[in-house]
């Protein structure tokens, strides 16, 4: 059973998602600030976050921004809607996708189960699977199994969108990866017309990764279709 931490400082919401989510086979904690949710993911072993923007003591930000200095546990941001400035700035902080308050449940559900997903996918390694298969490109080396990158020989953290985001655009290096594949395959969810987490995540990859031996762009756009990791 998945455990997830929700961190949201309206109480009523947070028991009325808390029962749904309970019913969907999910075992969930609660914190209703900040200081408390940083505390708490500490101290405990989480498979999610479900993390609120708008909290007391420490609003969601500045809790995904300390987070990220020590862990890459998987956070799924909530945002109020039309607000769209917090889901990019979000993204741009290391949420593994966002979601627009209020929501349906089920879509929540479908968001959550994919990140996990994905983030299970991310630690396999760890129950003995096979790490021996490798993509290398130019200076960069993405180990499939245990689900790690080098680059330059200096281990990249990411987290698990990220990695299935780069492991799509690998796999097709030198070609164009439309963006409806991307959404499908990295995040698992069709592409909606607004949706800005591609370009958020790819943004991300590439000031982690930075250029090329060469200099040349690592993560080419391909305007109004997709993206392309170059190769030399």
């Amino acid at each position: 059973m998945a455990r997830i931490l929700l961190a949201d400082d309206d109480i009523e919401l947070s028991g009325m998602l808390v029962d749904y989510l309970a019913v969907e086979g999910f075992d969930v904690d609660v914190a209703h600030d900040g200081d408390t949710t940083l505390s708490k993911t500490a101290a405990n072993q989480y498979d999610l976050l479900i993390l609120d923007v708008m909290m007391p003591r420490r609003n969601g930000f500045d809790v995904l921004r300390e987070l990220r200095t020590r862990s890459q546990l998987p956070v799924l941001m909530l945002t109020a809607r039309g607000h769209d400035v917090d889901s990019i700035v979000g993204l741009e902080l290391g949420a593994d996708d966002y979601l627009a308050k209020p929501s349906n449940p089920r879509v929540l559900v479908a968001r959550i189960r994919a990140i996990l997903r994905r983030a299970e996918a991310q630690g396999e390694f760890q129950n003995g699977k096979d790490r021996s298969d490798q993509i290398v490109l130019d200076d960069l080396v993405m180990h499939t199994g245990s689900r790690t990158v080098t680059c330059g020989n200096c281990p990249i953290a990411m987290t698990s969108t990220e990695f299935s985001l780069l492991h799509v655009l690998l796999r097709e290096a030198g070609q164009v990866v439309l963006k409806a594949t991307l959404s499908q395959q990295a995040l698992g969810r069709k592409l909606s017309r607004y949706d800005r987490s591609l370009d958020m995540h790819v943004s991300n990859l590439r000031k982690k990764l930075g250029t090329l031996p060469d200099g040349q762009e690592r993560i080419k756009t391909v305007r109004g279709v997709g993206y392309i990791y170059s190769r030399n």
